[in-house]
């Protein structure tokens, strides 16, 4: 499903919203957790999941073409953890 497809979902699932304003919604939702896991906080929302900022330490990996050890810098990434109903949902 991709965004448009996920608007298109809730406008039907909400009913009487416009189409508009829950893309308006989905924007600032995303723009709002990219910025709270940017600023290492933590976002939480009860029956469906987490999100939250990992660490990668620095460590070699190797060049698959040539074999060479290569660096790679330590870097930060996003973990999501689903929360037990949507689990279910999944499960079902």
């Amino acid at each position: 499903m991709n965004k448009t497809e996920l608007v298109d979902a809730v406008h039907d699932q909400a009913g009487g919203v416009d189409k508009k304003d829950v893309a308006a919604v989905l924007d600032a939702l995303i723009e709002v957790v990219q910025g709270a896991v940017a600023s290492n906080d933590k976002v939480t929302i009860p029956g469906f999941g987490a999100w939250s900022q990992s660490q990668r330490a620095a460590r070699t990996g190797r060049n698959p073409r040539t074999g060479e050890p290569v660096q790679i810098a330590a870097s930060k990434g996003v973990k999501f953890s689903a929360g037990a109903a949507f689990k279910k949902q999944v499960n079902k």
